[in-house]
């Protein structure tokens, strides 16, 4: 299974950046997709996830800034985040929950993606 991301970079203050997650490989159904990010000497925390239901949860630091959506037909997820602040800098890392083809359950992290909010 594979995870590729894309979409980071560096913005403005104020300004937004929209991330996305491709899954390929030995899926059989991806029950989570999600968003973590890491800062160097911090631990990884959740930043959003979405169900294949379409049920959500987001950190109280990105709600009404950040929005998750995933089609499931194509295994990708994406974040829309507007309004960054200097404190999103951050590594961000897709991950995903599901079944793979022999039926067992896998858990994926993607590589990362660096954002980078600065002016």
């Amino acid at each position: 299974v594979e995870l590729v991301e894309s979409g980071g970079g560096l913005v403005q203050p104020g300004g937004s950046l929209r991330l996305s997650c491709a899954a390929s490989g030995s899926i059989y159904s991806i029950n989570v997709m999600g968003w973590y990010r890491q800062v160097p000497g911090k631990e990884r925390e959740l930043v959003a996830t979405v169900t294949s239901g379409g049920s959500t949860v987001y950190a109280d630091s990105v709600k009404g800034r950040f929005t998750i959506s995933r089609v499931n037909a194509d295994n990708t997820v994406q974040m829309q985040m507007n309004s960054l602040k200097v404190e999103d800098t951050a590594v961000y890392y897709c991950r995903i929950i599901g079944v793979d083809l022999l039926r067992r359950g896998m858990n994926y992290w993607g590589k990362g993606t660096l954002v980078t909010v600065s002016s």
